[in-house]
């Protein structure tokens, strides 16, 4: 799959994780092998603005090829300056957000949509996809859901008129917006969107191993497949799906010291990054992750995550990770 010189390859990506796609989770997932990495959505006027902590979001390796940076908005000017400065730190593709359900990102309408509330003000919605893929020189991407609700199933025509002004690929979420995250993704839904465009299609939404991800593309048609909270834990899976279905080399699965290893360069990367004092707090979620992959009793893991200094943390993790993922790696 080409965007522009930008080979992405495998088709099996990392997914935008409010919270948990940071630099460092980005490039362990990069560095077993996923096509392309996605970082948190980010609010376009707070990336200008420098609010403390959203720039460390969009935070990259110069000259990156398979990295992306998420932003979302409801105004051009601000849409557009956030995509020039996302391209200015190194991001070789900038995706836009229509997909994020969330209330406060979905809560008012007409000028001030954002998320899939764009879904409801297509008009304004391809305004600001204009105004982005005219600001950067990059591919400029697009996340989205099959629309507002059941009865505003409106993704193939949006994403139609996203292409005609220079999107250059497209992931669905095969839910609306309506659903949340309940029920079960229609991955069948997506084929419309497939149908209607000329530019790759990803298909997202409960893809958590080689089986759903291979039973997502049989029914949508699409060009790959995005991968989220299924990779918490576990940050080989894209590798291991692409190598089952695309047939790219297989990542080492790490066990035993490897994990331990891992691990321990993950947490310190986390710290290394945000500071000991917020990286502490940031690192116990993926900490919970690894324990949960690798068995790790209940008291155990307590005392992990209620150590109180990094070093207590280091010296519990072998331990607590024991023999490394005690399940099945996809």
């Amino acid at each position: 799959m080409r965007l522009n010189d930008i080979i992405l390859d495998p088709p099996v990506f990392l997914a935008p994780l409010a919270g948990i796609t940071d630099l460092p989770f980005r490039e362990l997932v990069a560095r077993f092998g996923a096509g392309l990495v996605v970082s948190e959505m980010i609010a376009s006027q707070d990336l200008i603005n420098a609010k403390p902590g959203v720039r460390e979001k969009a935070e990259l390796g110069f000259g990156v090829a398979g990295t992306s940076v998420q932003i979302a908005g409801c105004e051009a000017y601000w849409m557009a300056e956030a995509a020039k400065m996302a391209e200015a730190n190194g991001a070789r593709i900038i995706d836009i957000n229509m997909g994020c359900p969330a209330k406060k990102v979905t809560s008012t309408s007409g000028a001030g949509a954002s998320g899939s509330a764009l879904m409801r003000e297509p008009d304004l919605a391809i305004s600001l996809i204009e105004a982005v893929v005219e600001a950067v020189d990059v591919p400029v991407t697009l996340k989205t859901r099959l629309g507002w609700d059941d009865d505003m199933l409106n993704a193939p025509e949006l994403v139609a008129r996203a292409e005609a002004v220079g999107i250059q690929m497209v992931t669905i979420h095969g839910r609306t917006r309506c659903q949340f995250y309940k029920g079960a993704a229609d991955w069948g839904a997506i084929s419309k969107v497939k149908e209607a465009v000329d530019i790759p299609v990803i298909a997202n939404g409960d893809i958590v191993d080689t089986v759903t991800a291979k039973e997502a593309l049989r029914q949508s048609g699409a060009d790959g497949v995005m991968l989220g909270r299924g990779v918490q834990g576990r940050p080989w899976l894209p590798a291991v799906v692409a190598s089952e279905i695309y047939g790219t080399a297989m990542p080492e699965i790490p066990s035993a010291d490897e994990f331990i290893q891992m691990v321990s360069e993950h947490y310190d990367a986390i710290l290394s990054f945000y500071g000991t004092p917020l990286g502490v707090k940031v690192a116990r979620k993926h900490l919970g992750w690894y324990m949960d992959e690798a068995g790790c009793d209940k008291p155990l893991r307590t005392a992990v995550l209620t150590a109180k200094t990094p070093a207590e943390v280091l010296r519990l993790l072998p331990d607590a990770l024991g023999a490394g993922p005690e399940r099945s790696a996809a």
